[in-house]
């Protein structure tokens, strides 16, 4: 097992270091990104010595954050320090850089302005900024060191000045940027959008000029500036936490931008969603490079990471303990595969040709109450496979597949023809239907509706790559499972897009980000900058305010917590050996970055923040289907909307974790809310939810996290007779609570006895019964008392004091006596049985 206290990459320092002059931060450096898109780094425990005085000097300052916002300010601000002992921010004086001392000191942190290399993307302008009034009389806003790379409508050559090219610009009627080539003097008109796509990219060589674009975040959105990552986000993962997530975790492969080979190894970052702190850290005790695998949330949260470039392994990330195991090693070795959550809580992968055998693959089951891989023959790949020049290694690729009921799984792509998929005894495919008269490679699919069984497909291409992408629209309904599929094309988006991403909004839109008119792996080639937003209500897409950076082939954008959207990564460089040179690669298609969307519904009509609704009162713990979730809601009135949507794992366009479960019945009083939840597991598919509740003006709340149980014995919140729980009872693991009053939510399932350990006074026990029904009873009495759980639940307490038939342990919840009278810790002992028992429902 390797742990991973993934933390801010300022805060990885461990060692202690001398006063030696520093040619690099000893620990991992912070980054901080102002409003204007310049970057910040921050080494913990270090200062600048010598070298001139300070320029400002600010006291009072809380934090290294806002010593670094004080420096974002001043432009004369290339180096500050933060004391931290004072509380005071040095702004530095930089004339004598030669001069300063680098080095360690605990008492301080050090900022400063990080370099950006040329050719590299940028959201914002990184440079002092001005205005110019052409003499046509049009304004246009100037940033120098940048250019616009795309396609060029009219050259003018001995061009004298950026201001005559301004000029030039301001007498056509469509011009909009203009680019200027300082060096050979020449003034490029280039290419309207969206009909083409213009990167904004830093470089010394140019400026540029462009006409003021109004914000419209009320219709179009906005965006946030550009998040420098540490590792190319190819995969990237929500972390499952109660109440709400806090982080976002993302990997590439052995190197940060490269891949190539087996190399047992994994560079993975995260993304600290409330702070913003980004930090890095390599998983390599799982003998696992994960590059191109498939990905499923279990049913507990754990993130079931399958296949890739060591393509038989098999690694558990739990939230918990924020550590990474290794699973079962798959039965078949596989890349590129597309897995998902069964309704039983078992995981069904298929396809994966690219890594391992290149044939095609048939599915196989993984169990994760037996934690083993079953194969099913019966799970044929041949009939979803697409027709690809290339051939068997792409043609089973990413199938786009939902854990549906009974077990079953819908295919509903990229091939032409849908399936069902049976996962009991041998496995079984049953021919749904026809999508569409072409295959659609890398289009993006997602159920927006699972209660109706609506899933939206879009996009792709015939083959992999080379391949012109389709901007075609479907929605297909699933209901009966392995019964034909009804599909209705719909309106179709306004661009073409291979390799586009497509996330499930808590209004059941849906927003689809990135892709290219032509499918092109590693490369920028006429990427879509314009998101869309598919309404299903009016079959209407809308174009929405452009992203910055072209997300193509390894692209991820996964709905984050507070109904916003991340988009990231792009690129990654193949390298014939391992840990060999990038240098020969295309590194403007690398983008070891991500953006962060704020989609219409959080603005006002005047483009302020949009007041939401907040989730207060609700329970942190599993809840199964069918059952109810009582909450409260207060900062808003009104008729409200709700929806669960389950957290998702994205990479290369396939999110089969993701769908949204609107919630239609409920009943309020005041500002009470019980909610009746879907009863069929694969409808409301196990695992994590975000819980969001949208005011009548459609805005959402923060999201409180949910979890999905299902009808499995081991499964914590779900219901079974108590006769039927305590058979073959071991004792594996002991739990001690030292000073505390209310233990929960320990269910009789993992308790063999209770024991407190020393003075001992009572202890009490509250059960829930099927209905409702609450009780509470003594148990056990002092001093020492030891009680098998058992016999005094099951005869004492349930049958003797409820007088109810069928008892059922939905959620034992333990008290005790806490009198501290005699001066002595009160110390209670919980032994749990940890076998996995099988159980018939």
């Amino acid at each position: 097992m390797v742990q991973l206290p993934f933390v801010a990459l300022a805060a990885l320092l461990i060692t202690p270091f001398t006063s030696a002059a520093l040619t690099q931060c000893p620990s991992k450096e912070a980054s901080w990104t102002s409003k204007t898109g310049t970057e910040y780094t921050i080494c913990r425990n270090t200062d600048y010595r010598y070298g001139g005085g300070s320029l400002k000097v600010a006291r009072d300052i809380k934090s290294t954050n806002a010593c670094v916002e004080i420096c974002s300010k001043d432009p004369r601000c290339v180096k500050a320090v933060y004391d931290k002992r004072n509380r005071i921010c040095h702004v530095k004086d930089n004339a004598n850089e030669a001069k300063m001392n680098w080095a360690s000191d605990a008492k301080f942190d050090t900022i400063r302005v990080k370099n950006v290399n040329e050719g590299v993307f940028i959201s914002r302008c990184p440079n002092p900024t001005n205005n110019y009034r052409s003499k046509g009389g049009k304004t246009f806003n100037v940033c120098h060191n940048s250019d616009y790379v795309g396609p060029t409508t009219r050259m003018t050559k001995n061009c004298a000045s950026l201001a005559a090219c301004a000029d030039i610009c301001s007498g056509i009627k469509t011009c909009k940027k203009a680019v200027y080539d300082k060096q050979e003097k020449v003034c490029h008109i280039k290419e309207t959008e969206p009909k083409a796509s213009l990167f904004w990219v830093q470089s010394k060589r140019y400026s540029v000029v462009h006409a003021p674009v109004e914000s419209k975040p009320a219709t179009q959105g906005k965006w946030s500036d550009l998040i420098r990552l540490p590792v190319i986000p190819v995969a990237a993962y929500v972390v499952p936490q109660f109440p709400q997530s806090q982080q976002l975790l993302f990997f590439s492969s052995w190197g940060a931008d490269a891949f190539g080979g087996a190399s047992g190894r994994t560079q993975f970052g995260v993304l600290d969603l409330p702070s913003g702190a980004v930090g890095q850290r390599e998983v390599a005790d799982t003998h696992h490079d994960m590059f191109c695998p498939g990905m499923s949330q279990l049913a507990d949260g754990r993130i079931l990471i399958q296949g890739g470039s060591d393509a038989e392994a098999v690694t558990l990330y739990n939230p918990k303990t924020n550590a990474f195991t290794r699973g079962p090693d798959m039965k078949m070795p596989r890349g590129y595969q597309t897995s998902t959550i069964l309704s039983d809580g078992r995981v069904f992968t298929i396809g994966g040709a690219y890594s391992g055998p290149r044939q095609g693959k048939n599915g196989e089951v993984y169990d994760p109450k037996a934690n083993k891989w079953t194969m099913l023959p019966g799970a044929d790949v041949k009939p979803m496979l697409t027709k690809d020049r290339e051939g068997i290694w792409r043609e089973d690729n990413h199938a786009w597949l939902f854990g549906w009921k009974d077990g079953s799984v819908f295919q509903a792509g990229p091939s032409k023809e849908q399936h069902w998929y049976g996962t009991k005894q041998k496995g079984s495919i049953v021919k749904s239907g026809k999508r569409d008269n072409a295959d659609a490679m890398c289009g993006i699919f997602v159920m927006y509706d699972a209660v109706a069984g609506k899933i939206l497909s879009a996009g792709g291409a015939q083959d992999y790559t080379a391949s012109d992408a389709n901007k075609r629209a479907h929605i297909t309904t699933i209901g009966a499972p392995y019964k034909p599929a009804s599909v209705k094309r719909v309106a179709d988006m306004a661009f073409p897009r291979g390799f586009g991403n497509a996330v499930v909004l808590p209004d059941g839109t849906v927003l689809v980000t990135g892709g290219q008119r032509k499918a092109m792996v590693f490369t920028n080639t006429e990427g879509i900058l314009v998101p869309e937003l598919y309404n299903p209500a009016t079959n209407k897409w809308t174009q929405l305010a452009p992203h910055a950076v072209p997300r193509n082939y390894h692209s991820v954008s996964i709905l984050l917590p507070d109904a916003t959207v991340f988009i990231g990564g792009g690129g990654l460089c193949y390298v014939a050996k391992i840990g060999g040179s990038t240098a020969g690669c295309d590194k403007t298609a690398d983008h070891a970055d991500g953006e962060i969307f704020q989609p219409p519904y959080l603005f006002n009509k005047d483009g302020s923040i949009a007041k939401r609704p907040i989730i207060q009162n609700l329970a942190q713990k599993p809840v199964k289907a069918g059952s109810t979730l009582k909450f409260s809601v207060t900062n808003t009135s009104g008729k409200v909307k709700m929806s669960l949507v389950r957290m998702g794992s994205a990479t290369h366009s396939v999110n089969s974790d993701q769908r949204r479960v609107p919630l239609t019945d409920f009943q309020v009083k005041g500002n009470q809310y019980t909610v009746k939840l879907p009863k069929d597991n694969g409808v409301l598919l196990p695992g994590y939810y975000y819980l969001f509740v949208m005011s009548p003006q459609g805005t959402p709340s923060m999201s409180k996290t949910v979890q999905i149980a299902f009808s499995d014995l081991n499964d914590p919140a779900i219901m079974h007779p108590v006769e039927e729980l305590f058979l073959d009872i071991s004792i594996h693991e002991v739990l001690t609570q030292t000073m505390v009053t209310f233990v929960q939510p320990w269910k009789t399932t993992y308790i063999d006895s209770i024991r407190e350990q020393r003075y001992g006074d009572a202890i009490w026990a509250r059960y829930c019964i099927e209905g409702g029904v609450e009780n509470g009873v003594i148990i056990g009495q002092g001093p020492n008392p030891d009680i098998t759980v058992l016999d005094q639940i099951r005869e004492d307490a349930l049958e003797a004091k409820t007088n109810e038939p069928e008892l059922f342990a939905e959620a034992l919840e333990l008290y005790r006596n806490t009198s501290s009278a005699d001066g002595h810790p009160e110390v209670l002992q919980i032994i749990f049985d940890t076998d996995r028992m099988e159980h018939q429902d």
